[in-house]
């Protein structure tokens, strides 16, 4: 499989178990390409700061070699972890981080107005993740994270990305919330109640994002998706390159366990 030009990304489902069942984060893009408009799930490009060796040594419980292993590629791997962690608290506050003595963040209440400020300033390069945790005393808690899926975009756009699907338990004290840049709105809600939505019109998604909340829709609790998405290994998780071809004037998408798949 090519992979010229491919821009790492990392991209999470941050999960929650409610009385109604699971819910999942969507947040809803800015009019801005390539996304404009999009409900998607929180993340972006992995940035050079995400590979850093003084932010590994803050990756409770996993290193280099092992996130590597899992995600099946010789080494960076950590790397994707980190950015779904930073791109998390960036986009939409939510730190999947516990400070260093086992204590929780409270990000809902005495510590909010501390960490917003902290997420400005992140957003502004005015701090890295790095600086935070070293602050604050935090870790961050990679045994809340586990690969999901793996989408490369299409040969036919013009940017194009390698990205890691994760998923992770919501923090106990947090919520969420969009920055009201870059994202406009945000949810929580059901996968089965936001596909019905995706499929009726009322809301704009794009064939990943569909893909991975149908991963969702037979879960009713997200520690018990987390636990099983554990036990996979990188070649139970393996890439998907769709393609798209003109049919009669009209685009058509092919996923690679469609029969046609090959012949395009």
């Amino acid at each position: 499989m090519k992979k010229i030009n491919l821009t790492p990304a990392a991209t999470v489902l941050v999960l929650r178990d409610t009385d109604n069942g699971m819910e999942v984060f969507l947040v809803k893009r800015s009019a801005r390409p390539p996304f404009g408009n999009l409900f998607v799930f929180p993340g972006g490009k992995v940035d050079q700061d995400d590979s850093e060796k003084n932010i590994a040594d803050l990756c409770e419980g996993l290193d280099d070699v092992q996130a590597s292993e899992s995600l099946g590629i010789g080494s960076g791997g950590l790397a994707y972890w980190v950015a779904c962690v930073r791109e998390c608290f960036e986009e939409v506050g939510i730190l999947l981080a516990k400070k260093r003595d086992g204590s929780l963040l409270d990000l809902n209440g005495v510590e909010k107005e501390k960490y917003t400020s902290y997420r400005e300033m992140l957003l502004k390069n005015e701090i890295s993740l790095y600086e935070i945790c070293k602050t604050e005393a935090l870790i961050l808690t990679m045994d809340n994270l586990a690969p999901f899926s793996h989408w490369i975009t299409p040969e036919i756009e013009e940017r194009r990305f390698d990205t890691r699907f994760f998923i992770a338990r919501l923090p106990d004290n947090q919520t969420g919330e969009h920055d009201g840049s870059e994202l406009t709105d945000s949810l929580w809600i059901n996968p089965k109640e936001a596909l019905k939505k995706a499929f009726n019109g009322d809301i704009q998604m794009i064939m990943p994002t569909i893909k991975n909340l149908q991963q969702c829709e037979n879960y009713d609790s997200a520690s018990k998706l987390l636990e099983d998405q554990k036990k996979l290994t990188s070649e139970d998780i393996p890439a998907i390159l769709p393609k798209f071809f003109k049919k009669d004037g009209n685009w058509v998408g092919l996923l690679p366990d469609d029969p046609d798949y090959k012949n395009h």
